[in-house]
């Protein structure tokens, strides 16, 4: 089937309580690593793309990939997702060039500013069939172009502010700040998500999909890995995946996982450099990297409870 866009996928997720993943992708083995795991897995896809990997990869190349990738799975629905698009024209370029959903992310902005950006954004994709995301406060942590803020307590979505730009910007789905963090280093301690901001939304505006960013899990298995190869990531610290779970079941329908991507590949790759120290074949560190990411992302599928759910996506 062809690419489509979230609203059937999160109409379902809201429905029957579960999460799509969306993961970022910047390469071919990254891309095939996350598309065989939900193939194997019969799960629905968001397959996102930064400002940082347009740069990186070039769009034409990574669209390339991907329609490979819809091509041999026609009972996958798979979203082509603009992440973070901090412009109009860069948003108008990704609605252009064939992305079927798109982030605007004016948090940054003060709040006139942010609805006024986002307004516009909706008004030009929505002409072209094409979904809106946007987010409203700010989360903390740096990933790539997106830097947050320090006090990210201070900076949670208001639930009611949150009704009024719903309404007022005509976005299709919401991205909250409610304590999680950019990166691999989120929190100093156990982190203590706002699921209270999630719950109040969730009743003041039923069957409206909300997002989750910054919330990859960094789990020990990688961070291990890259600690005992060289690495130095002693203090690295994410999201609880039982909180992600907890959150899927209120009315967050999308989770954005990168950061774990990163450490499976840069994991499995430093340890065949270690084991191999004579090896020089990309074919060698990049395909145990790629078998590392499909792994995790099964694993995340099930933790997001969309495992299964293709179908009725469809």
């Amino acid at each position: 089937m062809p690419l489509v866009g979230t609203k059937k996928m999160f109409q379902m997720a809201y429905k029957n309580g579960y999460a799509i993943g969306a993961f970022n992708v910047n390469n071919m083995e990254i891309t095939q690593g996350i598309v065989e795991a939900v193939a194997e897995e019969q799960a629905p896809l968001i397959l996102q793309i930064s400002k940082g990997a347009r740069e990186y990869a070039k769009m034409s190349y990574l669209r390339g990939i991907i329609d490979v990738a819809v091509k041999e799975n026609p009972g996958i629905p798979i979203v082509i997702h603009l992440d973070h698009g901090d412009t109009f024209e860069l948003c108008k370029q990704c609605v252009d060039d064939g992305y079927t959903s798109v982030m605007v992310d004016a948090s940054h902005e003060p709040y006139e500013d942010n609805i006024k950006l986002t307004r516009k954004v909706v008004e030009y994709a929505h002409s072209k069939g094409v979904v809106v995301e946007a987010e409203l406060g700010q989360l903390g942590g740096i990933e790539e172009h997106v830097k947050g803020v320090d006090d990210v307590a201070a900076h949670l979505t208001d639930p009611n502010q949150a009704v009024d730009f719903i309404k007022r910007s005509g976005c299709d789905s919401l991205a909250l700040a409610i304590g999680t963090s950019h990166g691999a280093y989120k929190f100093k301690a156990a982190p203590m998500l706002a699921f209270d901001v999630i719950e109040k939304i969730h009743k003041l505006m039923p069957g409206f999909p909300l997002v989750m960013h910054g919330s990859s899990s960094v789990l020990q298995e990688f961070k291990d890995l890259i600690n005992k190869y060289g690495g130095k990531m002693p203090d690295a610290m994410g999201v609880p995946e039982e909180a992600i779970t907890k959150a899927s079941k209120m009315g967050v329908c999308k989770v954005n996982i990168d950061t774990d991507l990163r450490m499976a590949l840069t994991a499995k790759i430093r340890q065949v450099f270690a084991e191999k120290p004579g090896e020089f074949d990309p074919r060698k560190y990049l395909g145990p990297g790629r078998e590392a990411i499909k792994k995790m992302v099964k694993h995340k599928l099930h933790v997001l409870g969309c495992a299964g759910k293709a179908a009725e996506c469809l």
